[in-house]
């Protein structure tokens, strides 16, 4: 993403849409101070219009608009972009940059031997991290965190209250981890004896990939053996659960209360929908969807939609 040195008071829509790769439509020299949503943006504001909205841009204050490209959008100045979405959301970005605690070590925080710390990590208090822990620069643990032994973090990761990384897991770069979610937990493994289950220890790990963001109370299970990966961009809603040695591809989204059993495979820029259970040892191939509260108990082709 682009960076300008120039204030956000200052903004014009012409630099706006260099920012996102729109195009600039009306006045390119309309100073934009903020953005906010359709119905309360005022006349130095931007705002985000598609479908209907379009339609009803007059009955809205807002100074511009951002817009699908090749949208006619008569007398109001606005930015066309291929993907509005997520071009309102680079200006978001700009206009209100994520809020950073300042560096240091809480004194409440406990640490243990052989931990390894980059510049500019904030650790917050009550923070309970193991022995050979590695933070890499800019790394951000809010209250209450807990980092088992071994664990890596990369840099610019930031992991909210109360959440529990358990020993031995890799997290990336650039990850977030919403608050109460639990990573290497031990996987749901048990073998049958006679009348009684015997626990099947879990030695492998949990890894998590550069990009990838964690919503609030995810338990993430460590493999049986090697690991349980989420790979690179990956994106989970709340109340999600991934089972021992699960494998989520690229920029796979995963949507609230979603449950994969141990073993599975799911492929890259996948949709798991709301609810939706899937059956071990399983394949979900590349680009498929599967709908809301959708019980899934065959492998999915790449591309298949079910539901």
């Amino acid at each position: 993403m682009k960076q300008f040195t120039q204030p956000p008071q200052a903004w014009t829509l012409a630099r706006l849409a260099e920012l996102v790769g729109g195009e600039c439509r009306g006045d390119p020299g309309r100073r934009i101070s903020g953005a906010a949503p359709f119905e309360a943006a005022s006349g130095d504001e931007i705002s985000f219009a598609v479908g209907p909205f379009l339609k009803r841009l007059d009955t809205s204050r807002a100074g511009a608009f951002v817009v699908p490209r090749g949208a006619a959008v008569a007398g109001r100045d606005s930015i066309e972009a291929d993907s509005p979405q997520a071009a309102f959301a680079l200006i978001l970005r700009q206009f209100y940059p994520r809020q950073r605690p300042a560096p240091g070590i809480a004194p409440t925080a406990v640490i243990g031997s052989r931990f390894q710390c980059a510049d500019g990590v904030s650790i917050g208090p009550q923070v309970v991290i193991g022995d050979g822990v590695t933070l890499g620069p800019g790394v951000i643990l809010h209250p209450q965190v807990v980092l088992g032994d071994g664990v890596t973090v990369g840099a610019d990761s930031e992991i909210f209250p109360q959440v529990t990384i358990l020993a031995g897991c890799r997290i990336g770069a650039r990850v977030r981890i919403q608050s109460g979610t639990v990573i290497g937990s031990d996987g749901f493994g048990y073998a049958r004896q006679g009348a009684q289950y015997v626990r099947i220890p879990h030695r492998g790990i949990v890894q998590i990939d550069d990009d990838v963001e964690i919503g609030a109370g995810n338990t993430i299970d460590r493999a049986t053996y090697g690991r349980t990966w989420l790979q690179r961009g990956v994106k989970t809603d709340n109340l999600v659960h991934v089972a021992h040695n699960v494998t989520v591809g690229e920029d796979t989204v995963i949507v609230a209360q979603v449950g994969i059993s141990g073993s599975v495979t799911i492929g890259r820029q996948v949709i798991l929908a709301g609810q939706a259970g899937v059956a071990g040892h399983l394949s979900i191939g590349d680009q498929a969807t599967v709908g809301p509260r959708a019980g899934v108990a065959r492998s999915v082709a790449a591309g298949e939609v079910v539901s």
